[in-house]
């Protein structure tokens, strides 16, 4: 039903894609969640079970405050502890009322609960289960990994930084990748089981993830010979290409890519004879040239306000970007506009804003269909027609 009080809610209805597939989560953090949120975002009624007391990352402090409200959405929650016997019971009898499970426990733990895939396969051969790990099997699959442990092992890092600077990117890009890829196999395993009629298990870890990422430049040296570089040090394929400082110290990125785009640009800001030196005449010319050029360029910027200039450039067709904090997104009028950005109600009754999945099916954006839940929340809608032993927390 809709709920009245979040109007950005949007009633469960029969024409999401998954539609009537239910998921169970066992899941904390943030890959396993990504992975349960966009399936619910497409429809699929999607089960979290916490541990009593709820999941610890609704508690977490700093940066880790907002992974709960963000991955999280569109679910149901069940308390269960299944650190008991009662509790994995009814854990595993959940899971064989569902299409899919997902987990991101470490190594060995669902196998240690007896909730691990070959188990629960031989009594549901219909499951779809997929494991979020760090590393896929290998010499490295026992090992614990972090986002940042994978980023520093996988290439990232040193093409993110400075050179000698290994940089992690500003946000968790391979848990949240992760999660995307244990959904892509979760929609390709739906449609294999429509053809057999069984499930079958599914992982998606954080290292080959990042190595996927990486994957562009370990192709660069291996047609070129030549060890990439970090990107700040890297020899950049176009001349106009960088962020620069205007007036009152904001800062712009501008990008012109092309000859007709530089001349557009010269003549933007008010300096069209720069477009006719011989020495900026195309654009490998001004890459031979470059620091002199944006030497030059940054001066003229200097006295340029970003908003006037910004909409200058936009009516000229030239790529730019101001430099944006996540908090100025808040505002954004675009995403605003677009619907990508719409109130949630979460466990303390009040509304937040939340980011929709980056896309749209037949014009529309899976939004969002109930609040946020708290824990335990739907014990009794879920666990009310199982045996006893499944009521107990």
């Amino acid at each position: 039903m809709h709920d009245p009080l979040n109007p950005a809610a949007q009633p469960d209805s029969q024409h999401l894609p998954l539609s009537g597939i239910r998921v169970v989560e066992f899941t904390h953090m943030v890959m396993g969640p990504t992975c349960g949120m966009i399936l619910a975002d497409l429809g699929a009624e999607v089960i979290k079970v916490e541990p009593p007391g709820g999941d610890k990352t609704r508690n977490l402090p700093g940066l880790g405050i907002g992974f709960f409200r963000a991955f999280n959405r569109n679910k149901k929650s069940v308390v269960l502890d299944i650190t008991t016997e009662d509790g994995r019971a009814a854990a595993a009898e959940l899971a064989g009322q569902c299409d899919v499970l997902l987990e991101n426990f470490r190594p060995g733990l669902m196998q240690k609960l007896g909730l691990d895939y070959e188990t629960l396969s031989a009594k549901y051969p219909h499951l779809i289960y997929v494991s979020h790990k760090g590393f896929l099997p290998g010499p490295y699959e026992k090992r614990l990994a972090l986002d940042e442990v994978v980023q520093m092992m996988g290439g990232l890092s040193y093409m993110t930084g400075p050179k000698g600077r290994p940089l992690r990117a500003g946000t968790s890009v391979n848990d949240i990748m992760g999660g995307m890829f244990g959904a892509i196999g979760v929609l390709a395993a739906l449609r294999e089981r429509d053809a057999t009629g069984k499930g079958q298990e599914i992982q998606s870890a954080l290292f080959e993830n990042c190595v996927f990422l990486s994957s562009q430049h370990m192709q660069q040296f291996d047609m070129t010979g030549e060890v990439p570089p970090p990107m700040p040090s890297r020899v950049s394929a176009w001349s106009v290409y960088d962020v620069f400082t205007l007036a009152a110290g904001e800062q712009l990125f501008i990008g012109a890519v092309s000859d007709k785009q530089f001349v557009t640009l010269c003549h933007v800001l008010g300096h069209p004879a720069m477009a006719a030196r011989p020495e900026y005449a195309d654009n490998a010319s001004r890459v031979a040239v470059r620091p002199t050029l944006l030497e030059e360029l940054g001066a003229i910027l200097l006295h340029h306000d970003v908003a006037a200039l910004s909409a200058r450039l936009e009516a000229a067709g030239i790529p730019y970007a101001p430099i944006v904090r996540p908090d100025q997104l808040l505002d954004d009028p675009h995403l605003q506009a677009s619907g990508g950005l719409v109130p949630m109600q979460v466990d303390d009754g009040s509304l937040a804003p939340t980011v929709l999945l980056p896309l749209t099916m037949g014009g529309r954006r899976p939004g969002v269909r109930r609040p946020l839940p708290k824990p335990g929340e739907h014990n009794a809608e879920i666990l009310g027609a199982m045996r006893p032993a499944a009521h107990r927390n």
